[in-house]
């Protein structure tokens, strides 16, 4: 093997975990999720997650998932819970939901912290397309976003 083979099989290596550890981004579906301390409906509840609340799944085992909310707790729910539905949350106070891609275009709205966006379009760049349950559709800094 050339050295030039091997520098490039190590640079594949090393890059393997990155590409396999994508994050896994879901919502809770259309009825409200219990949260567990365990992978067991018999473990203590901790909170009742409302319908579109995204979520980090974390782990999976068996019809149990194990997930992240925006606070960074983590929690275990039943998997038919979830939906690949994406929401997403606002991370600051006061953040522009705006007509354009751009932040120079008209502000429709403003959001804050913790406000559940619905992801209209799962293409990610610097602007994000999303929705607000009153129907106002924009874009937002991705940066400004948790769920992506």
């Amino acid at each position: 093997m050339t050295f030039t083979r091997l520098i490039a099989a190590t640079f594949i290596v090393a890059l393997a975990p990155a590409i396999c550890a994508a994050a896994d981004f879901r919502s809770v579906g259309p009825q409200p999720a219990i949260f567990y301390d365990a992978p067991s409906h018999k473990a203590p509840k901790l909170y009742v997650a409302p319908q579109g609340m995204p979520v980090e799944v974390v782990l999976r085992y068996r019809e149990w998932v194990k997930v992240r909310d925006f606070y960074g707790d983590a929690a275990w729910t039943e998997a038919t819970k979830l939906v690949p539905r994406r929401s997403v949350v606002v991370r600051f106070d006061g953040v522009g939901v705006h007509a354009g891609d751009d932040g120079s275009t008209q502000l429709l709205m403003v959001a804050d912290k913790g406000v559940v966006l619905e992801l209209v379009d799962r293409e990610i760049s610097t602007w994000v397309k999303v929705r607000h349950k009153d129907g106002i559709t924009g874009y937002v800094k991705a940066a400004e976003l948790w769920g992506i």
